[in-house]
């Protein structure tokens, strides 16, 4: 069954129920989220979410925008570009596709590189405005990335580091880290994690 949804920018896209099912499921537990947790600030039961989850109830577009925002994403996360062949969702993600965040009032944007959360790690690019500025943070897992553009500010475990373009690094998550753009243009960096904790 495929209902249809508008995209910003006034487009039409599919709204694939099935496919919405599994990456909320994959989003959540990329987040550390329970069912209990997002039901819970969606105003929803835990029984209805994982029937969402499983594909085996009806998913308004009301309550995929409560989802929407309690996992911190926008709605067209879930939307599939129509035009992506069937065969290349779970493989290939072409740059037009790539799903999208912005962290308001923080100048940081994402962009995710995996076709999925689903896979034992996840490739993001993030593009840092100038001035903007993570803040602490840490979490399980590890790693890594590469400075495609820009300058990165970088702290991991109390250590600073000043990378520039085609500049790497890794280090364990669970350690606090922070970035920042100390520059005045966008800074680009590709960054790889596992496990997924978008």
């Amino acid at each position: 069954m495929q209902q249809t949804a508008r995209q910003s920018g006034g487009r039409q896209a599919p709204l694939d129920e099935p496919a919405i099912g599994a990456q909320i499921r994959d989003l959540r537990k990329a987040k550390g989220m329970t069912l209990q947790q997002v039901a819970a600030a969606c105003d929803i039961s835990a029984g209805y979410l994982s029937q969402i989850e499983r594909n085996r109830s009806k998913l308004p577009i009301g309550v995929l925008k409560r989802i929407s925002d309690c996992l911190g994403v926008h709605m067209n996360w879930f939307f599939q570009a129509s035009e992506a062949p069937a065969e290349e969702r779970d493989i290939v993600v072409r740059s037009s596709d790539r799903r999208r965040l912005t962290f308001t009032g923080i100048g940081i944007g994402e962009e995710l590189l995996s076709p999925n959360l689903r896979g034992p790690l996840e490739l993001l690019m993030s593009t840092i405005e100038p001035g903007a500025d993570s803040g602490d943070y840490s979490h399980d897992g590890a790693e890594a990335g590469v400075v495609i553009s820009g300058t990165l500010d970088l702290w991991v475990g109390g250590r600073f580091f000043r990378l520039e373009e085609g500049d790497s690094f890794a280090f364990a998550s669970t350690q606090v880290h922070r970035c920042a753009n100390p520059g005045n243009i966008p800074t680009k960096v590709v960054w790889v994690i596992t496990p997924p904790h978008y």
